[in-house]
């Protein structure tokens, strides 16, 4: 069996759809993807009923959640539908190995999310970085580094 056949063998046997990115990355729904963007293995993108836009030359690990939908209160009968809230990835941010990005989720250009760490439904501003459970956010973490780079060129 050749890599093609596999690839389709696959995603018939799956629910992971077709993608340019990894045959292990799960796309729900219809998100909005922009250019130069690394999506690693396993990671979960459910977009299904919410808007999830992931801008320009990002960089997301592996085994990362971007989840827009939360079904806990209607779970619990709190709620008849399952919550479902947009997630936007400015461009250039970088989302590290088993971090979870919830619906609600504004990411600034030039952050970072460190690895294993839970967004909330929050805005972060431009070159931040989040870390933890429950998370931290610095910013402007990242500002004087990029300007210091941009100089340089």
């Amino acid at each position: 069996m050749d890599h093609s056949e596999f690839l389709r063998a696959f995603a018939s046997a799956t629910t992971f759809k077709a993608n340019p990115f990894h045959p292990l990355v799960w796309i729900l729904g219809e998100p909005e993807i922009g250019e130069g963007v690394y999506i690693g293995a396993f990671t979960a993108i459910n977009a299904n009923g919410a808007r999830v836009r992931i801008g320009d030359h990002c960089d997301i690990a592996a085994f990362v959640a971007i989840n827009a939908a939360d079904s806990h209160r209607r779970c619990l009968q709190l709620q008849a539908e399952i919550a479902r809230l947009p997630i936007t990835l400015e461009d250039h941010v970088f989302v590290g190995t088993h971090a979870t990005i919830k619906g609600g989720a504004h990411i600034g250009h030039h952050s970072v999310v460190a690895a294993g760490t839970v967004v909330d439904g929050v805005r972060v501003p431009p070159f931040s970085l989040v870390a933890g459970n429950p998370m931290t956010i610095r910013p402007g973490y990242y500002r004087e580094q990029y300007e210091a780079a941009r100089a340089q060129h």
